[in-house]
């Protein structure tokens, strides 16, 4: 006997993708702090998978690498000269630190789903993104 029913459980599906956060590891998560403290990490790699638009409007994190959602499964699959030229950094390894951030903390993880998918194994999102860091900063 089926207690819940279709509409019961899609109730249940929506409010377990509500709590996803809550329920991730802290270990999987960044802090504003440790945002904050990258710069002094040169080994972190902090990108922000937002839209270049979206920057020009708002501004960016310190020390934040700009590859938009769109280009990030292509940019993580460039060699390491191309990946340079284009970012200006040199090519995450698979076990560098790499934190996502975007506006509001939800592409963060598509983000790291494509960064796992490829093999890094070093991933964490920061959920506070721009709104926290903005607002923390009193921008």
């Amino acid at each position: 006997m089926d207690l819940l029913g279709p509409a019961g459980k899609s109730v249940v599906i929506q409010l377990a993708n509500r709590w996803k956060f809550v329920l991730r590891s802290i270990n999987t998560m960044a802090t504003y702090e440790q945002v904050k403290d990258v710069p002094n990490h040169p080994d972190v790699y902090l990108i922000d998978v937002r839209r270049r638009e979206e920057l020009q409007q708002t501004g960016f994190i310190p020390a934040s690498i700009n590859i938009p959602l769109d280009e990030l499964d292509k940019a993580l699959n460039l060699d390491g000269n191309a990946f340079k030229n284009k970012y200006k950094r040199s090519k995450p390894e698979k076990q560098s630190r790499i934190i996502f951030t975007c506006r509001s903390g939800n592409r963060v993880l598509e983000a790291e789903k494509i960064a796992k998918s490829q093999g890094y194994s070093n991933v964490v999102i920061y959920k506070g993104s721009w709104n926290e860091w903005a607002q923390k900063e009193g921008l």
